[in-house]
C-alpha cells in the first residue's frame, strides 16, 4: 500500500511529507520511500502556531480547520509534482496542548479538511486513544523503530524535544529525554537565525557550570518513565532559566547544547547502548554531536543518509497509518503506559474514493 506520511514537529522547521511503499510480515516492516519534501511554513503559520495556545476557543477552531486545508493543499501538490498515486493519508497534526496528565493531547490540522482537499483518505489523531488509555500519547514512533531499525540498539531523534527508544527485555521502551531544537532555534532566532548551523555559534560560546546545574537540577530529569514533554513544560520550566540567565545568547546556545548531550548521555550510559541511530534535524548539529560522544564514549553513533534523517518521522507516520487501516497495532503500551497496546487514528474520507 502507499501511504502519504505527513509530519508537523513541535520545532516548526515546516511540513515533512513522505509517500512510501509500506508492507508488513512476519520478519518485520518495509517502507521503500517513493518520494520526500519538506515545505516551510509561511511567516503567518509560524507565528500564528506559536501563539495559539493563548488565542481564543473560536480562534483555535478556525486554525484547526484552516490548517488542515494547508495540510490538504501542500499534499495535494506534492503528490501531483512526483506524479504519485497514494492510497491514504497518515497525517501527525501540530500539537498545539500536550498534557497527558490531565487526559488531553491535541494536534490540530483538520484531518476531514485534508481528505476535502485530496480525495482520499486520512487518519489521524494518533495519540487520543493512548492518552484516553490512561498512557502519554508518546512517543509513538518507536513501533517504526522496532519494525524498521531493529538492528541498532537504540534510536534517537533530535527534533524540537529529544526521545528515544530501545529494546529492555521483552519490551520496547520510549520516552522523551530533553528539549533540543526547540530551545535551540528560539536561542538561534536571537542572533536572527532560524537555527544554528552546524552548532557554529553553540561553538564559538562558553558552558556557564551554574546555568547548566539549574538544567539539570529540573524535576522532569529524575522522574521514571513513562514520560513525555510538550510546549508548555518548556514555556513553564525550561525557558524562564534562560531568560533569567543574563548570559550572551552565544554562551546560552553553548550551555543549552552541552546540557543536552548530558542528558542524552546519562541515558545511554546508564542502558548500556552500544549502537545508537540519531536523526531529526539536530543529527545535522556537528557540534551536539560531537558532545555526545564525548560524554558517551562507550556508545557508537550512526548518522545515516540525509533521506533517513530529514523523513523518518514522516516515514513511520505513514507506517502507522498503514497498521491502523490494516487493523494492526499501531501504539505500544510498554512504551506509553498505557492500560494495553492500541489502535490507534481516526479515519476520514471513504476508503474507495479514487
Amino acid at each position: 500500500m502507499e501511504v502519504v506520511g505527513l509530519m508537523s514537529g513541535t520545532s516548526l522547521d515546516g511540513v515533512d511529507l513522505a509517500c512510501c511503499e509500506v508492507a508488513v510480515g512476519a520478519s518485520g516492516a518495509e517502507c521503500r520511500v517513493l518520494a520526500a519534501e519538506t515545505v516551510g511554513y509561511p511567516d503567518e503559520w509560524t507565528q500564528r502556531l506559536l501563539s495559539l495556545d493563548h488565542s481564543s476557543a473560536l480562534e483555535y477552531a478556525q486554525a484547526d480547520v484552516e490548517l488542515g486545508h494547508y495540510f490538504g493543499r501542500v499534499a495535494r501538490d506534492f503528490i501531483t509534482a512526483n506524479k504519485l498515486k497514494p492510497e491514504a493519508i497518515a497525517s501527525h497534526g501540530h500539537t498545539i496542548f500536550h498534557q497527558p496528565q490531565s487526559g488531553l493531547t491535541t494536534q490540530i490540522g483538520d484531518i476531514d479538511a485534508i481528505a476535502a482537499e485530496t480525495g482520499l483518505p486520512v487518519v489521524g489523531r494518533f495519540r487520543s486513544l493512548d492518552v484516553a488509555l490512561g498512557g502519554q500519547g508518546a512517543p509513538l514512533v518507536p513501533i517504526g523503530d522496532e519494525l524498521l531499525f531493529g538492528q541498532y540498539e537504540a534510536c534517537l531523534n533530535l527534533g524540537g524535544i529529544a526521545n528515544i527508544s530501545y529494546r529492555s527485555g521483552d519490551r520496547r521502551v520510549a520516552y522523551d529525554i530533553c528539549p533540543c531544537n526547540m530551545a535551540l532555534n528560539r536561542l538561534s532566532a536571537k542572533l536572527g537565525l532560524t537555527y544554528d548551523p552546524e552548532g557554529e555559534n553553540a561553538r564559538k560560546g562558553h558552558n556557564h557550570s551554574c546555568l547548566m546545574s539549574r538544567f539539570n537540577d529540573l524535576s522532569y530529569y529524575s522522574e521514571p518513565g513513562p514520560k513525555s514533554l510538550g510546549k508548555e513544560w518548556f514555556v513553564s520550566q525550561f525557558w524562564p532559566i534562560i531568560e533569567t540567565s543574563g548570559l550572551p545568547t552565544e554562551d546560552t546556545l553553548a550551555t543549552v547544547t552541552s546540557h543536552i548531550a548530558l542528558q542524552i548521555a546519562r541515558v545511554l550510559e546508564k542502558q548500556h547502548i552500544a549502537t545508537l541511530l540519531v536523526t531529526g534535524g539536530g543529527a545535522f548539529n556537528s557540534y551536539l554531536i560531537e558532545l555526545i560522544g564525548e560524554y558517551s564514549p562507550s556508545t557508537a553513533i550512526t548518522v545515516p543518509d540525509p533521506l533517513t534523517v530529514n523523513y523518518k518521522e514522516a516515514v513511520i507516520f505513514a507506517l502507522l497509518g498503514y497498521l491502523r487501516l490494516t487493523g494492526q497495532v499501531n501504539t505500544l503500551s510498554s512504551v506509553t503506559g498505557a492500560r494495553c497496546d492500541s489502535i490507534g487514528g481516526s479515519i476520514s474520507g471513504l476508503l474507495n474514493v479514487k
